[in-house]
């Protein structure tokens, strides 16, 4: 390689090293493209080990910080239409024991089934309203995750309770007593909405 391709090279590397900087240092390989990224480029970065492989499809900056969450960071941007749910929200909201051994997403119903290599990922069909309220953003390591409120995860733990445990779903409960602000208000409208008003209801009065 001449002096002159390595400057090209550099040049190149560098224009793309500045639009994954503006995207938190993670892309998947259709946002790079659309963001201006050059095939060649991309697959360049990744062979000099410029770029580090998180999972297929998705690629980050190998000089960045470490992730925070890599796994909840990777689900967000391979599957931008779910939402983080159940034991995984339990976990970021730290309301649970419980050490989540896949990362537990909701998608709408009929959307077609996520393929990921890495991480495991547990999927939950939603439908209507129980799909789309309660939903909250956070930035986590540049990347904007949905993950469902700490209301509606309670609500939706009591209706997945043959799934994630009646034992889960009420220490969740303990935990949000203890560690915040209770709002019932939310947490009725959830519950209304997940049909579980009657389930939750004792669970609820005995914290008030």
């Amino acid at each position: 390689m001449t002096s002159q391709d390595a400057n090209k090279h550099g040049s190149r590397f560098g224009r793309a090293a500045i639009i994954f900087k503006k995207h938190g240092g993670i892309l998947r390989t259709a946002q790079a493209l659309r963001a201006g990224i050059h095939p060649g480029t991309l697959y360049a970065m990744r062979d000099t080990k410029a770029l580090e492989v998180v999972s297929r499809g998705v690629y980050r900056l190998a000089d960045s910080s470490p992730l925070g969450n890599p796994d909840l960071v990777t689900v967000a941007t391979r599957i931008p239409g779910g939402v983080i749910c159940l034991i995984s929200a339990l976990a970021f909201h730290e309301l649970t024991t419980q050490i989540p051994h896949a990362v537990h997403t909701a998608l709408p119903r009929g959307a077609e089934e996520p393929r990921l290599d890495h991480p495991p990922i547990k999927t939950y069909r939603f439908t209507g309203e129980a799909f789309t309220e309660g939903v909250e953003t956070h930035e986590l390591d540049g990347v904007s995750v949905h993950i469902y409120s700490p209301e509606k995860t309670l609500a939706d733990c009591f209706k997945f309770r043959n799934k994630v445990g009646l034992d889960t779903a009420v220490e969740a409960v303990r935990f949000y007593r203890e560690r915040r602000r209770i709002k019932v208000d939310d947490l009725m409208r959830y519950a209304d909405i997940c049909r579980v008003k009657k389930i939750i209801r004792p669970y609820l009065e005995a914290i008030l």
